[in-house]
Parts: structure tokens; sequence; C-alpha cells
């Protein structure tokens, strides 16, 4: 008998959703030890990278291609699928209530070279570095409408496979 695996939902159902489903990528720096998040110009938002995945591509794929285009990192040395969930949230840039197949990878740097950015014309953020506690004290003071939780539950079990896997060494989060 094949084992069916349960999908973890986060988020409010709201009304008109649309389908968009993607990824996201925890991407760390083990030299400097902090995470890379894009940083919203208008309101300051933290953001992972991310985004929808294009027909034929692949999820793993897909989301590399967004933090190259949306970060400029690309020179990776580790990549790992850490988990899936069903996400409910307002996607703000777009003003699109959304539900989502989300899938998260770690992304382990192995150098923090920078290529031009191709941000789309809604993205109007630049890449900054954090620490993990720093970037989850953000989400979580701005998730009243649970708009991050998925975000939240990813990074923490990034930051922790980070620090399972010896590169991530400051965090205990």
């Amino acid at each position: 008998m094949k084992k069916t695996k349960t999908i973890i939902e986060f988020g409010i159902k709201r009304e008109n959703e649309e389908r968009r489903d993607g990824g996201c990528g925890v991407v760390f720096n083990p030299y400097t030890q902090l995470y890379a998040v894009g940083k919203r110009d208008i309101d300051g938002l933290l953001l992972l990278f991310s985004g929808g995945i294009a027909s034929g591509e692949d999820t793993e794929s897909g989301v590399l291609r967004e933090i190259r285009e949306e970060s400029g990192l690309y020179d990776f040395c580790h990549v790992e699928k850490i988990a899936e969930a069903l996400t409910h949230y307002h996607n703000k840039t777009k003003n699109i209530n959304r539900v989502a197949l989300a899938t998260c990878f770690l992304v382990i740097l192995n150098s923090a070279s920078l290529l031009p950015t191709q941000l789309e014309a809604h993205e109007h953020f630049t890449l900054n570095w954090y620490p993990a506690k720093e970037i989850l004290e953000h989400w979580q003071g701005r998730n009243q409408e649970e708009n991050y939780s998925h975000w939240i539950y990813f990074f923490k079990k990034s930051v922790a496979r980070a620090a399972a896997l010896g590169y991530d060494s400051t965090s205990k989060i």
C-alpha cells in the first residue's frame, strides 16, 4: 500500500483566490553567516526570492532562475528541497488573493558573486543580508493576516537544515 504524503496548509482562505504554484529559496552565505532576502522599497518588507514556475520548467530550476533574476546570486554549492506547503496569501504587489502549492529549497552559496538582476515591472526590491533571527522577527511582527506563515515555516526548516549540514554555525532558532 502506497503511503499518501500530507501537505501542510498555511494562511487564511480568501475569496477569488487565483492558483499560482511556485517556489522560493532560502539563500545562505556560509562565509558571512547571513541570509539573502529582498527588501521591498515601498515598505521595507523582507522577501524570500520566489515566483511561479514556467511551463515545462521543473520546480528546482524555476526557483534557482527566480533567485538569479531577483537577486543576481548564481554561484550555488548546495541546493536541497526542504518542504512543500499549500498556502493562501494576499499578493500586495499585484493586489491578488492567491493559493499556491509552494516548494522551498535551501540554497547554499559558493560565493556571493552577482550577475545583473532581471526584475519584473512589479518587483521593487533590492538584495539585503540579515541574520536568521532578524528575518524571523520581521515576518512574525507583520503576520497578523497570515501572509508570511509559510515563509516562517520554510525558513525555520531551512535554517535548521543549514545548521545540520554544518554551514550555519550561529543561528539558534
